[in-house]
């Protein structure tokens, strides 16, 4: 990797870094709190979410016809998330260890905290709870992949990739091939338990 393209990734995660911070300095100014895995708000920040929840009925008459139509489709797809969540867990709960790379946490991707919001009724609370679930583990399964891609092809493809994953930018240019074996291990290596970084 030339020069040039480290220094603009470095830069890329000091400004991650600062909008991380940003964010959660945000937060503190929203009147809530995270008191372990419980998110506590301010008792009038509470009062006025309850008085602005709708119920169930008003949100039923008041919600889009095709949301409704098309829920027994959006919610069928539970089925394969669940499939694809247990084979992917179980192949980095196999093979990982084998590998000598450190697993990847679900609790860092898949968060469930929108039922503490007041403001949400209980259908609002369960959409937000399927799509926590679904965009979580979609970003597990993507780390997953991501760390295995690391350990057996380091390598950036020829051609422009959209959506790729954190650790792509590090890999190995296409073509590179000195010293590739050397390079894979060092790669390898980055990825122990002992090693591994959060990206």
């Amino acid at each position: 990797m030339n020069e040039r393209v480290q220094q603009l990734l470095n830069q890329m995660n000091l400004l991650e870094d600062e909008l991380r911070t940003a964010l959660s300095e945000q937060q503190s100014t929203m009147f809530f709190q995270i008191k372990g895995k419980r998110v506590e708000f301010e008792q009038s920040i509470k009062a006025t979410h309850r008085k602005l929840k709708r119920n169930f009925f008003r949100w039923l008459v008041t919600d889009r016809p095709q949301n409704l139509i098309t829920g027994p489709i959006i919610y069928s797809m539970i089925v394969p998330l669940l499939v694809t969540d247990l084979f992917v867990s179980f192949y980095q709960m196999t093979c990982f260890p084998i590998y000598g790379i450190k697993k990847v946490k679900r609790g860092d991707y898949i968060i469930f905290d929108r039922q503490h919001l007041s403001y949400l009724n209980f259908i609002e609370k369960f959409h937000c709870t399927y799509c926590a679930y679904g965009t979580g583990m979609v970003a597990y399964i993507s780390e997953i992949i991501a760390r295995t891609e690391q350990y057996f092809c380091p390598i950036k493809h020829a051609r422009k990739v959209l959506g790729t994953h954190a650790r792509y930018s590090k890999f190995l240019d296409f073509g590179e091939a000195e010293n590739y074996e050397t390079k894979l291990e060092e790669y390898r290596r980055a990825l122990s338990p002992d090693r591994i970084d959060k990206k």
